[in-house]
């Protein structure tokens, strides 16, 4: 890593943190990683195996709202950096019980602010010396946005979120940005469009739809299908916050967006194509459930990657979204 040399990752044994450990702690031996996880039901340990044995890394069960036990992990390992992938992000779950998002999302994120800023400075916009690098770096949606109907959100459009689940991470966001605004708390943040790649949990969408039609169940599918969803590769999303995390400029947000959008139903048949291609099993016609809408089901998600481009020379090719999506279907079924 660039600047910081002991990095404190939240959330990392769910989906996306993991696989930010799992492409960084490897390549960048020099730096330690300390990761903290309550082990949730989205959350798995065996994500990590091919880390757990790096002198480099660490694990501990530590929920991000729990003062104290974060407190004694900041000073054991004297943490320089924090990427904060820790979140409730089931959109389902947020409109059934949104008190356990406000509590991870909002409140555990600032849980972590006030630790940073009370270890990284003496006043504000005062760092101690030893940490004057030291960041503290959100991970966010494009979900805060809310839907457009035509063009695509940039870094500057409001923030419009329709869920719980949103609305937290919207929450979260605002709070971050007051940190540095107010207390020169140095923090970026990054907001990505939909993530896909292996070992996602099994609630999430392409999980769905892949173990429907493997086992030749109807896909449930909300209202007409015809959502409008932005698709990226995990592994890119991840190449793309270690960029921010180095090069970003201080209070500063960046947009990760695939330039992949496809209504659910687009999506689904793509899906059932690759598995047909791969599958050594027999599939059968696909099945389709279209299930009564959910509540607040934005139509659209579109955000505009230009400032990653041109400010942070983000190398990254949408064209290649079939190439990763294929190579993901084969590995999902072999």
């Amino acid at each position: 890593m660039k600047n910081c040399k002991n990095i404190l990752i939240t959330g990392g044994a769910g989906f996306i943190g993991a696989h930010f450990l799992n492409q960084m702690v490897p390549k960048n031996s020099d730096t330690n990683f300390i990761n903290i996880d309550i082990l949730s039901y989205a959350s798995d340990l065996n994500r990590l195996k091919k880390i757990e044995s790096l002198p480099n890394y660490k694990f501990f069960q530590v929920d991000i709202c729990d003062k104290e036990k974060v407190i004694e992990i900041f000073q054991k390992y004297s943490i320089d950096g924090l990427i904060n992938f820790a979140a409730e992000s089931h959109v389902d779950n947020s409109i059934l019980n949104p008190n356990s998002f406000i509590k991870t999302n909002v409140n555990g994120t600032l849980n972590l602010l006030n630790i940073s800023y009370d270890f990284w400075m003496k006043s504000p916009f005062n760092y101690k010396p030893e940490f004057k690098n030291a960041r503290f770096h959100q991970i966010s949606t494009d979900e805060v946005y809310g839907s457009i109907e035509k063009g695509s959100f940039d870094e500057y459009s409001r923030y419009n979120p329709s869920s719980p689940y949103s609305s937290s991470k919207a929450s979260a966001d605002l709070i971050v940005s007051s940190f540095n605004k107010t207390y020169g708390l140095n923090t970026t943040i990054s907001l990505s469009s939909n993530n896909f790649g292996l070992n996602q949990n099994s609630e999430k969408f392409i999980p769905v739809v892949i173990s429907s039609i493997i086992n030749n169940y109807p896909i449930p599918v909300y209202g007409d299908g015809k959502n409008i969803r932005d698709w990226i590769s995990v592994k890119e999303n991840c190449n793309a916050i270690n960029l921010i995390f180095n090069n970003g400029v201080s209070g500063e947000s960046y947009n990760i967006g695939g330039g992949n959008e496809l209504a659910n139903l687009d999506l689904i048949n793509l899906t059932y194509r690759l598995i047909k291609k791969y599958s050594k099993e027999k599939i059968d016609d696909l099945k389709i459930d279209f299930i009564d809408d959910r509540f607040g089901h934005d139509k659209r998600y579109s955000i505009n990657s230009s400032k990653l481009y041109q400010k942070l020379n983000w190398d990254y090719n949408n064209s290649i979204f079939q190439k990763n999506f294929e190579q993901f279907i084969y590995n999902s079924v072999n």
